[in-house]
């Protein structure tokens, strides 16, 4: 469940830079050039985390339809692999804030991990 927060709470966060309540230039390493950029960005940043949740809602069975089993754990162990990745670009992000970040990305390669580790439902 700590994870399905975390996840709406990063939701909420990319759906404010859309909304231009926080400025685009904190994120995505300092790299975004024009609002096109950011609406394509944080759109599929919004749609992304919406997706983990969801998975993460049918790992816990939060929801009755479900994904096969395999198909749930196949889905997570890419998130961990995004997230190690993601965690060693953040160390390489232009602002401190995106820097900031390499920390939530390693800890939910490790958090997915721990899930994963529950038997298969």
């Amino acid at each position: 469940m700590t994870l399905i927060v975390i996840y709406s709470i990063i939701t909420v966060f990319h759906s404010c830079i859309l909304l231009k309540i926080i400025p685009y230039d904190i994120t995505w390493g300092g790299r975004l050039q024009n609002d096109q950029e950011m609406y394509v960005f944080e759109t599929t940043s919004i749609a992304i985390n919406l997706f983990l949740i969801w998975i993460l809602l049918m790992k816990g069975d939060f929801v009755t339809y479900k994904f096969p089993v395999k198909v749930i754990h196949i889905i997570l162990w890419i998130f961990v692999v995004v997230f190690a990745l993601n965690t060693v670009g953040n160390l390489f992000a232009k602002t401190l804030l995106e820097k900031a970040f390499t920390l939530l990305t390693l800890g939910s390669a490790l958090a997915i991990g721990f899930v994963l580790r529950r038997p298969l439902s």
